[in-house]
C-alpha cells in the first residue's frame, strides 16, 4: 500500500492539464455495451475505476485495451452475444459499475447485477434506477445481493418517469435504457451534470435520439439499433476544481489547462469571494492567491450548485481564512469524515450534524493523516502543501480511484511530493 509524503508550504506556481473526467468516462464505457462492434473512447483518465470497469466488461466477453500509439483513448471491442453478469467481486470496490445494468436489460433484455459498493461516505441508493427501469418495463428481483432485471417481451417500452430526487447515475442509466426501448420515453427531474450531457452527446454519436440532457427532462426516442462510439471525453471539472483550489492557497498562480469555465462556474464564484483572481486564459482558467482568503459560506448542491466533490477541497482553503466560514453538505451524510483529519493538522472546525463550523487559523502543520474516501484524500494533499512541515497521506488507493498521479502533475508547480511504499 502507498502513502504520499509532502513537504509542504511552498506556494504552487506554473501550468497543470486536466485528465478525462472519470465520471463522464464510466458511463460512456458501459454505453458500449449497447452496440456491436469497436469502439473507440478518447481523453480517457488511467484510474483504477476505470481499469475496474475493463475488467468487469472483460468478464462479460467483451475486450478494452488501451492503444500504445494513441495516449489516452481506450478501445472497447463488443461481440455479438455478452454474459450479461456483474458479479459482487467486481462491483464491490465501484458503485458506479451499476450503470452496466441499464445498457445490459436494454440490449439483451436480462441482466445480472451486484448491489454495488464504493466510498465510504453515506448511503447512496439505487431505488431510482430500479424505479427508472421497472416503468421501462423491466420486471425486477433482488436475490442474494444481486440486481436480476428482465425485459418480458425481450425489449423495453418508452414511458414517461419522474425521479423522486436527481440522481446523477439513476439518470445515466435509465437514459442509457431508453434509447433502445421501443416508442418515446419522458424522463422528468433529472439530474444536469456535464457529464449526463457528455454521456447523452456520445449516444447522439452512436445513433440515439436524445433532447434536454442538461436540463430537467429528457425525451428519448428509441431506436433499433446503435453504431460503435468514437468519442472524446470532456475535462474533469473536480480535478480541475482541486488544482484551482491549490491555485487559491495562499501565494499560489496556477494556470488549469483543459478545464471548462462553465462546468466550474459554482466554485469560481467561491473563489472570487474569498479574494483569489479568477482569470480566463486560452483554453483554461489561472487562479492567483491573494495572501489569506476571506471567509464565505458554502452549502453543497445538484449541479448547477456547488458540488459535494469539491467540499473537502473547499474546506483546506476556508481553513486558512482570515475569519469564520460554513459548510452546509445536502447531498451525502457521512462526508465530514475528513475533518478529523484536517484537525490534526490544525485546523480549528466544529461539526453540527449537516454542518460545519470553520475557524481560520494562520496556518497548517504537517502530521501523519489517514484518507477516508476520494474527495478526502485530495483534500489532505491540498492541505499537506499549505502546511509547513512534513504531512503523510496514507491510503491514497481512494486517490487513484479519481486522480491520474496526482503527485506527478503538482511536481512541476514546485511540490514537493512523492509517492512511497507505506
Amino acid at each position: 500500500m502507498d502513502k504520499i509524503l509532502i513537504d509542504g508550504g511552498v506556494p504552487l506556481r506554473g501550468s497543470v492539464a486536466a485528465s478525462g473526467a472519470k465520471n463522464a468516462a464510466l458511463p460512456i464505457i458501459a454505453a458500449s455495451l449497447l452496440a456491436e462492434g469497436e469502439h473507440r473512447i478518447r481523453n480517457v483518465p488511467d484510474l483504477a475505476d476505470v481499469r475496474t470497469l475493463g475488467r468487469l466488461l472483460g468478464h462479460m466477453g467483451c475486450q478494452a485495451e488501451r492503444n500504445a500509439g494513441e495516449k489516452g483513448a481506450l478501445w472497447v471491442r463488443v461481440p455479438a452475444a455478452v454474459e450479461p453478469e456483474a458479479p459482487y467481486e467486481l462491483v464491490k470496490t465501484m458503485r458506479a459499475s451499476v450503470v452496466v445494468l441499464g445498457p445490459l436489460v436494454a440490449r439483451w433484455g436480462k441482466a445480472r447485477v451486484s448491489m454495488p459498493g464504493g466510498c465510504a461516505i453515506g448511503a447512496r441508493p439505487i431505488d431510482q434506477h430500479l424505479k427508472g427501469l421497472a416503468a421501462l418495463g423491466a420486471e425486477l428481483h433482488l436475490e442474494h445481493g444481486y440486481v436480476e432485471a428482465t425485459a418480458p417481451r425481450g425489449r423495453l417500452h418508452g414511458a414517461t418517469f419522474t425521479f423522486d430526487g436527481q440522481t446523477v447515475t439513476g439518470t445515466e442509466n435509465v437514459m442509457m435504457a431508453a434509447v433502445l426501448a421501443e416508442g418515446e420515453t419522458l424522463l422528468r427531474n433529472c439530474a444536469r451534470e456535464p457529464e449526463i450531457v457528455d454521456l447523452a452527446d456520445a449516444l447522439r454519436g452512436m445513433g440515439a435520439r436524445i433532447e434536454g440532457d442538461g436540463t430537467d427532462d429528457i425525451w428519448i426516442e428509441g431506436v433499433e439499433s446503435l453504431r460503435p462510439i468514437d468519442h472524446v471525453v470532456i475535462a474533469d471539472r473536480i480535478e480541475a476544481g482541486t488544482f484551482l483550489v491549490a491555485g487559491a492557497l495562499p501565494g499560489g498562480d496556477v494556470t488549469v489547462k483543459g478545464c471548462v469555465p462553465a462546468h466550474v462556474e459554482a466554485l469560481v464564484e467561491k473563489l472570487r469571494t474569498v479574494g483569489a483572481q479568477v482569470l480566463p486564459v486560452e483554453g483554461g482558467l489561472r487562479v492567483v492567491g491573494d495572501g489569506r482568503p476571506r471567509p464565505v459560506d458554502v452549502r453543497t448542491g445538484p449541479h448547477p450548485g456547488f458540488p459535494t466533490d469539491m467540499q473537502a477541497q473547499m474546506m483546506v482553503l476556508l481553513c486558512l481564512a482570515d475569519g469564520s466560514s460554513k459548510i452546509t453538505e445536502t447531498v451525502f451524510e457521512n462526508r465530514f469524515m475528513h475533518v478529523q483529519e484536517l484537525q490534526r493538522l490544525g485546523a480549528d472546525i466544529a461539526v453540527d450534524g449537516k454542518t460545519a463550523v470553520l475557524k481560520g487559523v494562520p496556518g497548517l502543520s504537517g502530521a501523519p493523516v489517514m484518507a477516508s474516501d476520494l474527495r478526502a484524500s485530495a483534500a489532505l494533499v491540498l492541505a499537506g502543501l499549505a502546511a509547513q512541515g512534513t504531512t503523510e497521506v496514507h491510503r491514497v488507493y481512494h486517490l487513484d480511484r479519481g486522480y491520474e498521479r496526482i503527485e506527478e502533475k503538482l511536481a512541476p508547480l514546485g511540490a514537493r511530493i512523492r509517492r512511497e511504499k507505506a
